[in-house]
């Protein structure tokens, strides 16, 4: 009799494969699936010697609809996309534009200034600079080791 090796993760590859055939064969394209999009604003950070400048993308949004938060470690923006009314008597509307509210995180590498930060919004654009605080320089610390009495 031959052993065969029994992957736990077959069963699941399985099942993903299937729920994308669902979405690949429908008429309708899926904002979420096909195009790549996800309700949360995308992010490029750069970090510098003195700062972390942080550039997300928040189109169609006016600064009044964000909300940017600081901590010494993290951002939080959130906000709300406001969907637009239209009025239309003959055919049909279809929007694969995303309404509602959102809220995004984002982990620092460094501790940061955060009563120093400075931010510009500009053209959908959030460009935040986020100055470093002074790091502790690495000191050198010996460490005593004790043997086990026998």
């Amino acid at each position: 009799m031959a052993i065969v090796r029994w992957n736990p993760w077959r069963e699941i590859d399985t099942l993903q494969r299937q729920i994308n055939s669902l979405f690949e064969d429908t008429r309708v394209p899926s904002t979420l699936f096909e195009r790549g999009m996800i309700k949360v604003p995308a992010a490029e950070l750069q970090e510098t010697e003195d700062a972390i400048h942080l550039k997300l993308e928040l189109p169609g949004l006016e600064a009044k609809d964000l909300d940017v938060q600081v901590t010494e470690n993290a951002v939080y923006v959130s906000g709300e996309r406001k969907s637009e009314t239209k009025t239309e008597e003959k055919g049909i509307t279809k929007s694969e534009f995303y309404y509602g509210k959102f809220q995004r995180v984002i982990p620092l590498s460094a501790r940061v200034q955060n009563t120093n930060v400075t931010a510009e919004y500009k053209d959908g654009i959030l460009n935040l600079t986020l100055p470093k605080t002074e790091q502790e320089k690495n000191k050198v610390v010996k460490v005593n080791l004790e043997q086990p009495a026998a």
